[in-house]
Parts: C-alpha cells; sequence; structure tokens
C-alpha cells in the first residue's frame, strides 16, 4: 500500500518528518509493507509552479491508499487568481473528504483547561465540503460576493445528501463508542439550513435505534462544553460550527496541539493535524508534533477498519498508545506542555516506544 506525503507550510515538515519516523517505525514493526511519495503543495509549490496545490497532485492523489498533509500558511497565501488555493479545501473538495473526524479527550498526567473534576472524551464529526465556507460551495466561482465597496453577501450550501452521510458516519461511530449522539444546530434562527440538516440527521437517527439522539444549539452547545462535557459521546455538525467547537473541545481538552485530526471519503482519508502553520516558531525544532503524529495514527486505524486489516488497526492503536506513554514523562514533554524535548527528539521517542511493543 502507498501512501502520499505532503509536508505543506511552516511547522509542516518538522511534525510531519516527526509523524513519518513513528509511522516508519509502525511499518517495520506491525510488517505494514507500506510504501511513500512525497510532493510539494503550500509556499514551496507557488514558488515553482505558481500555486499552491497543482491539479495534477491531486489528480494523483486519488490512486494512493492514504494522504498525509502537513499544515498551511493559507492567510498568508495570495489570492486564488495568483495561485493561493486552499490546499486543505482542495483535498476535501476535490477528493470528497467530507467526513472530517476530530476526538477531543482529557488525560489524567495532563493538565486541562477545565474545571475542576471535568473530564471530556468526545468526537466532533464535521461535514467539511459546504457550509457557510464561500469556497466549497458553488460549482464554479465563489458563494461570496461585493455588489458594493460597503455591501458583502455570503451564501450558505446545505444539501441532504451531505447531511445524511456525514450524520450515518456519526451514528457508526457512536455504536463502537457509548452510543449517543448530539446534533449541533442553528434551527430556531436557520430554519430552512439547519432544519434541513436536523431533519437529514433525525431521519438517518431511524436506522440506529441503540444511539441516543439529541439536539443542542450552536451557541448552547459551547456553554455544555465547559460546564458538562462528560455528556457529550459523538457531536455531528455542519461545517462552521464543527470547526469552532473542535477548536474549543480541543483546547479545552487541554490544547490543540494534542487533538488528531482526519479528513475521509467513503474510499480515501487525509491526516492532517488540527493546528495551524505556526510560522514564528517554523525551523527551530519546539513544534510539539503530537497532533500530526495522532492524525497518523488515525489515518493508520481509518485504512485498517476500511480495508479490514488488523495489522494496521493494531499499528494505529499502538501509535496512539505510544504517544500518551511517553507524554506521561514531564522530562519528553515539548516546551508547549512545560518540557524540553525537541519536536524530532519527541517523535524519535514516540517510534522507539512503538518498536519496543
Amino acid at each position: 500500500m502507498k501512501i502520499v506525503v505532503l509536508p505543506c507550510d511552516g511547522i509542516g515538515p518538522e511534525i510531519v518528518a516527526a509523524s513519518m519516523e513513528v509511522l516508519q517505525a509502525a511499518n517495520t514493526k506491525f510488517k505494514l509493507d507500506l510504501s511513500f511519495d512525497y510532493e510539494i503543495v503550500g509556499f514551496e509549490s507557488l514558488e515553482k509552479f505558481g500555486t499552491t496545490l497543482r491539479q495534477e497532485v491531486l489528480e494523483r492523489a486519488k490512486t494512493y491508499d492514504g494522504v498525509i498533509l502537513g499544515t498551511q500558511s493559507h492567510a498568508d497565501y495570495p489570492t486564488p487568481e495568483k495561485g493561493g488555493r486552499n490546499v486543505s479545501a482542495g483535498f476535501r473538495i476535490g477528493l470528497d473528504l467530507y467526513a472530517n473526524v476530530r476526538p477531543a479527550r482529557t488525560r489524567p498526567f495532563l493538565q486541562s483547561n477545565m474545571r475542576e473534576g471535568k473530564s471530556m472524551d468526545l468526537v466532533i464529526m464535521r461535514e467539511a465540503t459546504e457550509g457557510f465556507y464561500p469556497d466549497r460551495n458553488m460549482t464554479k466561482g465563489w458563494g461570496e460576493v461585493m455588489p458594493s465597496p460597503d455591501m458583502a453577501l455570503s451564501t450558505r450550501k446545505i444539501t441532504r445528501h451531505c447531511s445524511e452521510r456525514i450524520a450515518r458516519r456519526a451514528f457508526e461511530l457512536a455504536m463502537t463508542r457509548r452510543k449517543k449522539v448530539t446534533a449541533i444546530h442553528k434551527a430556531n434562527s436557520f430554519h430552512m439550513t439547519d432544519g434541513l440538516f436536523l431533519e437529514a440527521v433525525n431521519h438517518v437517527a431511524k436506522e440506529f435505534p441503540e444511539v441516543k439522539l439529541d439536539d443542542l444549539l450552536v451557541d448552547a452547545s459551547t456553554a455544555h462544553l465547559v460546564r458538562n462535557p462528560e455528556s457529550f459521546d459523538v457531536l455531528v455538525a455542519t461545517n462552521f460550527y464543527g470547526d469552532i467547537l473542535s477548536d474549543l473541545a480541543s483546547e479545552l481538552s487541554g490544547s490543540l496541539g494534542l487533538a488528531g485530526s482526519i479528513m475521509a471519503s467513503d474510499t480515501l482519508c487525509c491526516a492532517q493535524a488540527q493546528h495551524g502553520s505556526a510560522p514564528t516558531i517554523a525551523g527551530k525544532d519546539i513544534a510539539n508534533p503530537t497532533s500530526m503524529i495522532l492524525s497518523v495514527a488515525m489515518l493508520i486505524r481509518w485504512m485498517g477498519d476500511n480495508k479490514k486489516i488488523k495489522a494496521l488497526q493494531n499499528a494505529g492503536d499502538a501509535m496512539q498508545a505510544a504517544v500518551d506513554k511517553v507524554l506521561e514523562d514531564p522530562a519528553l514533554r515539548t516546551s508547549d506542555l512545560g518540557g524540553t524535548t525537541g519536536c524530532k527528539a519527541f517523535g524519535q521517542a514516540v517510534a522507539k516506544v512503538v518498536a519496543a511493543g
């Protein structure tokens, strides 16, 4: 099986390199027979080819069994007309990676940002191909226009098809966990769009009678995340709500740097850290690669589940467990967590645990 690796911008090359150290250890330990090809995207691609994401790279990615994508400095890209294509959005739309899966959990050996005595273990299932994002809700052009210098309009797109399939993935996941799904919406204001999303979720819920379904207004859900995080299992949300809530949940659980993330279609999965590219610390070997390593672990586990290959499932689980074992040792933590270990050394420490079994 083959995986394409795209380090991208900022700390992307460093945290991807650390993750590859861990994945290579798992590749050897579990005899996965994985091979890797590298491609350039982001600023390096812009400089060399005039665009941050070549269409040929996107098309070639479809032929792989998995994708590893580093962080992007999208806010610093030029306009799309000048080659500044949103790499993440390009992959999500181009490869139909509609399910953005974002777990958030506390660890007893790490300090969280929640109230004393509170813990968290939840997964946010975020629809990633439509919604409020203007770069992905039109077949051609953008869903955002300025009729005059003092007026800006943005179009939101919600479809029954996309709502039902993300809901189905959420219920399937809940069946492997605590069998509860919470639908996040604002149907009291967005009667048609969030109303359609909620209708689609309720329709899919009938296929999963063992799973308890409830729903929350998006503003209320932020309060509940702070007050009663234990009440959540799987949250399903449209694109914009899921993006905001996943950042909140991950930061509450300890740090965005501790949260893995994958983007998946029905046949392909891409690992990408949940946080940004942090260009101010790029090249200094101080970045925390935990999120990227966990994202790659989720990718390998997804590949195992999708292809029903036990060795891949075991390898993904082992990578995740190894991260926690290393994080338990304060001396091995990166500087953002109070330690002194560099990005490269952290990856090597996790790889060593994986190799030791």
